[in-house]
């Protein structure tokens, strides 16, 4: 039995990472037979009966230390954990827990990351200091890689994939239509839908002011209807909620919870998506649906770029009239831009097979050992 512990920001609701942890557990379970994953969640229930696998509380320190003492290979795994821009807190703890790892004589790899942007020193010296002990990185862009070379990380081989997520199946679109019918949208097909994934990490009413007003525009003079999808429940309901308030047309706000098929499903159904939320973005490109980024993070940029497409702007750079008119060039090349997304994602899909590649390596390594 190959047992594997996974460490990320899981069982929080986030729909991005829960995505992350979802393709990572597929892909783990494609590859490899005979295999125990125990993922530590702050949700372990819910991580459980989701994902089919042996989950525990991240903060039990006792049960992190027997996880990694009994496992085979520790993955830290997907999404931005190594930052400090929204915490610093969460830097360092996914720092001590891929240490505990090391000190353990456990395999480590760091699996399709995003990193950065770290600008504290402390954090740059303990993350260049740790990762230069594990066994393997991949990273999910160049721009990550880049980070780590210029924080000094140097010993393993870091190699460049993608965000796990892009290796999801398609969504269910029939399911799609008939959430959206449940939502309030009556007349699903029948217009053009548009749809907004914004992210409610800070509250910024110029920000939330533009999008109503582009809403509003759109409903009036332009035929088409316009949801809002939130990503993570509990962060997006209160952008949602003021932007509702300040709508003068009626738009379709979605609040109540999906699971990953669902929401795909619903992303599927859309004409266009603007998105802040890096995964909003995501599941728009394996739907193949056109999308205008709005980046508050770097992370966006760099997605956007491995599609061969660019940001729209900033959040803090939005502007009411430039986001109409890329809205109305974007709907004059639909088709266009749905061919470059379905190839660029099957190039991404292409790369990710390096993760599990690397795990096999590591796992034969630790197998070689045990015989000796």
């Amino acid at each position: 039995m190959h047992r594997i512990t996974i460490s990320g920001y899981y069982g929080f609701n986030n729909v991005g990472d829960e995505s992350i942890l979802t393709s990572i557990i597929s892909n783990l379970k494609k590859q490899i037979k005979d295999i125990d994953i125990t993922v530590l969640s702050a949700n372990p229930s819910s991580t459980s009966e989701k994902h089919q696998v042996h989950a525990i509380d991240r903060k039990n320190i006792k049960e992190i230390y027997r996880s990694i003492k009994d496992c085979d290979v520790f993955i830290s795994g997907g999404g931005s954990l190594l930052q400090d821009v929204t915490s610093h807190r969460s830097i360092t703890y996914y720092l001590i827990i891929m240490f505990i790892a090391i000190l353990l004589g456990k395999k480590v790899l760091i699996y399709s990351q995003g990193i950065g942007p770290i600008n504290r020193k402390i954090n740059r010296y303990l993350t260049q200091w740790i990762l230069n002990k594990v066994d393997e990185i991949t990273v999910r862009d160049e721009k990550s890689k880049e980070e780590l070379l210029n924080m000094g990380v140097m010993n393993p081989s870091i190699y460049v994939t993608a965000d796990p997520v892009i290796n999801l199946p398609k969504g269910d679109l029939k399911l799609g239509e008939k959430i959206l019918k449940k939502e309030g949208l009556t007349d699903v097909g029948k217009k053009p839908l548009i749809g907004f994934a914004m992210r409610g990490w800070k509250n910024d009413e110029r920000f939330n002011e533009i999008i109503g007003k582009t809403a509003d525009k759109l409903i009036a003079d332009f035929g088409v209807e316009v949801v809002f999808i939130p990503f993570h429940l509990g962060e997006d309901m209160k952008i949602i909620e003021d932007i509702q308030k300040n709508m003068k047309n009626q738009g379709i706000f979605i609040k109540n919870r999906y699971d990953i098929n669902e929401m795909l499903g619903i992303v599927g159904n859309l004409q266009m998506l603007v998105g802040v939320r890096l995964h909003s973005l995501i599941f728009a490109a394996i739907m193949k649906v056109p999308m205008i980024a709005i980046s508050y993070d770097p992370k966006i940029n760099s997605f956007m770029e491995l599609l061969g497409l660019k940001v729209l702007c900033s959040v803090e750079d939005l502007a009411y009239e430039d986001l109409l008119l890329e809205i109305e060039g974007k709907q004059k090349r639909l088709c266009k831009e749905q061919e470059l997304i379905m190839n660029e994602v099957n190039n991404l899909q292409k790369k990710l097979e390096k993760n599990e590649e690397l795990v096999m390596k590591l796992l034969q390594h630790r197998e070689g050992n045990h015989e000796r």
